[in-house]
């Protein structure tokens, strides 16, 4: 890219987080930028309405919704932090829209916005335990029915709970609960 193209191109990521500012008062938190992608920190409440803007305003035409993506930070209150990536198609440009909740809040279902958003807003509870309201098909996805807990929990236990295993006497896979030896282990007082 020459200088000249550059200028150019940090005058228009300027001129959109500016614009951005203003449209978005009270719901944003704080603009990133990382190379020629933004990550907007948003208010939890307002991640609907924020989407809508992104989806259908004229300088933005987030059409896509490319991933849901959650990371789990138990030191903090909010311990979750779920980050939506959307993708201009017009614009060929992605934009990180991020927040942050807790275990017990629910967040708002996309999936009228964006068709996409109903698997990865399963595959977020089921993996992550974020209930997503006004989902109409919440459930498994990646684990079993019966499955307890959800897996990619910093606080759930990398054994789990039940072992499967296959009986070769049984001639059939069983599930018992995990029993963990504990015979080997010194402990000092």
């Amino acid at each position: 890219m020459s200088e000249q193209h550059l200028k150019q191109l940090n005058a228009i990521h300027k001129s959109f987080i500016i614009n951005l500012k203003c449209v978005l008062q009270g719901s944003i938190k704080q603009i990133l930028q990382k190379r020629n992608n933004f990550v907007i920190k948003i208010h939890s409440k307002n991640i609907k309405s924020n989407l809508l803007f992104f989806k259908n305003h004229s300088l933005c035409c987030y059409q896509q919704l490319i991933e849901i993506a959650a990371e789990d930070q138990p030191a903090k209150r909010n311990r979750f932090r779920i980050n939506y990536v959307l993708s201009s198609l017009i614009y060929s440009h992605k934009i990180t829209i991020s927040l942050t909740t807790n275990e017990l809040d629910y967040l708002p279902s996309v999936t009228k916005l964006y068709a996409s958003a109903g698997w990865l807003e399963r595959e977020v509870w089921d993996l992550y335990g974020i209930f997503f309201k006004d989902n109409g098909d919440l459930k498994r996805i990646l684990t079993d029915y019966g499955f307890k807990g959800h897996p990619l929990r910093k606080d759930f236990p990398l054994t789990g709970f039940f072992e499967l295993y296959y009986s070769l006497n049984d001639k059939r896979i069983l599930s018992e609960p995990v029993e963990l030896s504990q015979e080997y282990r010194v402990f000092s007082t």
